[in-house]
């Protein structure tokens, strides 16, 4: 049965729905309103309040704390500065994605990893034989989500000891929202200006009266997951075991992914040190990958046809649908998109999908399964670079007028 997080004694008497997913074991809100709507302008044009406690959290840390850390992630962490966040996939030997999530970096030899997935053991199993210490704090700390054009105005009237209107994108810093401990980081899962919030979970309950107190005034609003997930499509980010297969978790070889398949070739550094699935990796690098992930655009003159033929307007601004379906080019199934929506800013019908490399370039035009009552069709998708959404504020810092 799913536990309550340490937020549940407020977030339960916000949700008016009584929708609750099971999320790592947790209860997190699905709407807290009938509706998602309301939510997820919530994200796009004020502020957003999400609980993010059920991500896994893992400390590291020891004279081999960046070793392990290097020998762990695709990316090079000799590159990542003292209180810088990396985006990062792992992999297993075969050079397929196990997981992806961030590493915080909070000294030589220490850094935090938050990840989706179960990862201690194989953490663990990476730094066999080093001095560190891998340790699992998910039950320890508490997270929010804070995104949303408005979010920097509430956290620089909340913090203390931390200059968050100079905090840059992935990068984090330490400082207290009342007279709770904290650590800031700007990062997200909305591809919107925004931040996440960690501290000790005495202190949840806290922590979320003071950023609804001060964000009253800045239409900040309680956001479940139907909403966020709307918007990390409009940002193109994955989520694992929908848009990818953990390789620990999949029945067969054609399920796994590796990280050039998932659209994370940017984030593998080749030439670093020896780091888990390496070879595999160079060895695709140098033949190419066999799949590609894409942004896809329907036509909406098409879909709305469809509908009109049936005497009904579109049905399509819903929830995310997570179910796959099949893309094609003429007669042959080219791939699959896997998480598709109505994006409610962009008035588009998008998806994210999974084509054959020869397929997967902006500008091309493939044909997506769309359903109307009961009955299978296809319409005109153009390949699209991701994201779909992706606002200047995501990045921007303020002026610094002294």
């Amino acid at each position: 049965m799913p536990l309550p997080t340490p937020f549940h004694s407020r977030t339960s008497v916000l949700c008016k729905s009584q929708e609750w997913r099971d999320w790592s074991g947790y209860l997190s809100a699905i709407t807290y309103e009938p509706n998602h709507e309301f939510e997820y302008y919530a994200i796009r044009n004020a502020a957003a309040l999400i609980d993010v406690t059920p991500l896994f959290k893992y400390e590291i840390f020891g004279k081999d704390a960046t070793r392990l850390v290097d020998r762990i992630i695709t990316r090079d962490v000799s590159k990542c500065r003292i209180g810088q966040v990396f985006y990062t996939p792992w992999c297993d030997e075969t050079g397929k994605m196990i997981d992806d999530g961030t590493v915080q970096r909070f000294g030589e030899d220490r850094f935090r990893i938050t990840s989706a997935l179960l990862n201690l053991r194989w953490f663990q199993d990476c730094g066999f034989g080093m001095k560190v210490t891998v340790e699992d704090i998910s039950e320890r700390v508490s997270a929010l989500s804070l995104q949303g054009p408005r979010s920097r105005e509430i956290l620089m009237q909340a913090v203390s000891g931390a200059d968050i209107s100079q905090l840059k994108f992935f990068y984090l810093a330490e400082g207290k929202i009342g007279d709770i401990p904290a650590v800031i980081t700007r990062t997200g899962y909305t591809g919107d200006l925004g931040y996440e919030i960690w501290v000790d979970y005495h202190h949840a309950e806290q922590l979320w009266d003071v950023l609804m107190s001060i964000g009253r005034s800045y239409g900040i609003v309680p956001v479940g997951l139907a909403a966020m997930d709307i918007a990390r499509i409009e940002a193109g980010l994955l989520l694992t075991d929908v848009d990818y297969i953990s390789s620990k978790k999949a029945l067969i070889e054609a399920r796994k992914s590796s990280p050039f398949e998932a659209g994370l070739g940017w984030a593998v550094k080749l030439r670093k040190k020896r780091f888990v699935g390496q070879k595999a990796l160079i060895e695709e690098k140098k033949r190419g990958s066999k799949w590609g992930f894409v942004g896809l655009t329907a036509d909406w003159e098409k879909i709305e046809a469809l509908y009109t033929a049936v005497d009904l307007a579109p049905q399509v601004a819903g929830r995310a649908s997570r179910d796959a379906v099949s893309v094609y080019s003429g007669n042959k199934q080219i791939g699959q998109a896997t998480s598709r929506t109505f994006s409610p800013i962009l008035k588009k019908y998008i998806a994210l999908a999974t084509l054959a490399d020869k397929y997967a370039r902006p500008g091309k035009t493939v044909e997506l399964e769309f359903t109307v009552e009961f009955t299978r069709h296809r319409v005109p998708a153009i390949v699209t670079k991701l994201p779909f959404f992706n606002p200047d504020r995501k990045r921007a810092v303020l002026k610094n007028d002294s």
